[in-house]
């Protein structure tokens, strides 16, 4: 019993600092936020409050028309580059005794199932640029 309550101590111990460096993380930009609005001027005028992006005044509606392709793009992008860092423990698990032919199997797996999905973002015509 007496093991098991040391235990837990240290566990929750651990958990106390990750508590406590979120307390002063939580405390740090409060007082950042709350310095900067004690510190700055505040005058406001109507230039200052009409609303403005990169240097072209505002005409017309608000909403514009947006291509989605170029989420498709982003989206391709991000699940190549994740899976790709799968690649990474597969390099140092094949180098271990034993798990050579196996994990040389899982890869090329892996690889098969993001190459046909290469092709079908190809098949669909979603990597054409125009």
């Amino acid at each position: 019993m007496r093991e098991t309550t040391v235990v837990a101590a240290d566990y929750f111990q651990s958990y106390s600092v990750v508590g406590l460096l979120a307390v002063v993380g939580l405390l740090f930009v409060a007082v950042a936020f709350g310095a900067g609005r004690l510190l700055r001027p505040v005058v406001p005028t109507p230039e200052k409050l009409l609303t403005y992006e990169c240097g072209v005044d505002p005409v017309g509606e608000g909403w514009a028309h947006t291509q989605v392709r170029y989420y498709v793009y982003a989206f391709l992008y991000v699940i190549f580059a994740v899976d790709s860092i799968f690649l990474f423990p597969w390099a140092t698990v094949f180098a271990a005794d034993g798990y050579g032919a196996a994990t040389l199997v899982e890869m090329f797996v892996f690889l098969g199932f993001l190459a046909v999905g290469l092709l079908y973002a190809y098949k669909k015509g979603v990597l054409t640029w125009t």
